[in-house]
């Protein structure tokens, strides 16, 4: 029996996107795009500093990259702390050595109960961006609007308070959201979201007040997704972000502008095994004349005046 047409009908259907968030375009469609002084590939490299509570309490989900075991968990618990207390450490001194200037994401909770930490990062040239209250605080579907509206607003000022940083970025725990979540983003003047991985390139999301770009962090060649989902190893990790940086590269230098973003967990990579692969990661970018390293927000700037 054949499907009656209305099956395939709905008031949003058309070319491109089927929803109202961003304008549909082809990324060859788009105007070419150059970053400073020139230059044709920015590089982000992102930092994500992250706690996660002992006595976690998984709503609605359990929450990924946290506690497995029965409570209570020191195993991974205190693996996760590793990275703040000690693998964090290896990571800066690599940015210090190859002149990386990083965006650090940084759960406001962590931010709160490590004051060296936070003092420390705020020491490095970069930037501070907002990676939700704490990993164990999802924001999810049908999560009550008012509760969510607390949660973003409590993650965001209190984290304006401790650094003393606009705080102009914004990463979900699990990149994970509700449909209310990009709107109160907005209502707490959040300028950009590293939600979305759907592109290369920042793009301008819609919000019922004012809009919000989406600037993609690329899931695909972060540490945590190619070594602790795929189970590849270090050295297969360091080939593959090499080959999205030169592939990146050479299509920015026929298509215009793009943006490679590299997302680094120091509890992984500041592994005393691991650290190795990332300076050599570090020392192929740099090498290259051609990249523009910043900040999220300097490439965002930077694109802005541009679109």
């Amino acid at each position: 029996m054949a499907l009656d047409k209305s099956y395939l009908e709905y008031p949003k259907r058309k070319y491109g996107s089927d929803h109202d968030f961003y304008d549909w375009s082809m990324m060859t469609e788009r105007p070419k795009v150059t970053w400073a002084n020139g230059k044709k590939l920015a590089v982000w490299i992102n930092t994500s500093l992250e706690f996660y509570p002992l006595n976690q309490r998984n709503i609605p989900f359990k929450t990924p990259n946290g506690m497995t075991m029965p409570y209570p968990d020191l195993r991974h618990f205190s693996l996760r702390e590793y990275g703040n207390r000690v693998g964090i450490f290896r990571l800066l001194k690599a940015f210090d050595k190859y002149g990386v200037k990083s965006t650090f994401a940084i759960n406001t909770h962590l931010a709160e109960k490590n004051p060296y930490l936070k003092d420390r990062l705020l020491d490095q040239p970069g930037e501070i961006l907002c990676h939700g209250w704490n990993m164990d605080h999802l924001h999810y579907g049908g999560q009550d609007i008012d509760e969510e509206r607390e949660l973003v607003n409590r993650s965001v000022s209190r984290l304006r308070d401790l650094t003393k940083q606009p705080i102009r970025g914004w990463l979900s725990p699990a990149k994970n959201q509700s449909a209310n979540t990009m709107d109160l983003l907005a209502e707490n003047k959040i300028e950009y979201c590293a939600d979305w991985i759907n592109d290369d390139m920042p793009y301008l999301f819609k919000t019922k007040t004012d809009p919000v770009h989406v600037m993609p962090l690329s899931t695909e060649i972060e540490d945590q997704f190619v070594i602790n989902n795929n189970f590849h190893s270090e050295d297969s990790w360091a080939e593959q972000v090499i080959d999205a940086f030169d592939y990146l590269l050479a299509e920015a230098k026929e298509q215009g502008g793009r943006l490679f973003a590299l997302n680094l967990h120091p509890w992984l990579v500041g592994q005393p095994h691991r650290i190795a692969c990332l300076e050599a990661i570090l020392e192929h970018i740099s090498a290259s004349d051609e990249i523009w390293q910043a900040t999220a927000s300097d490439i965002l700037d930077c694109f802005c005046k541009q679109e």
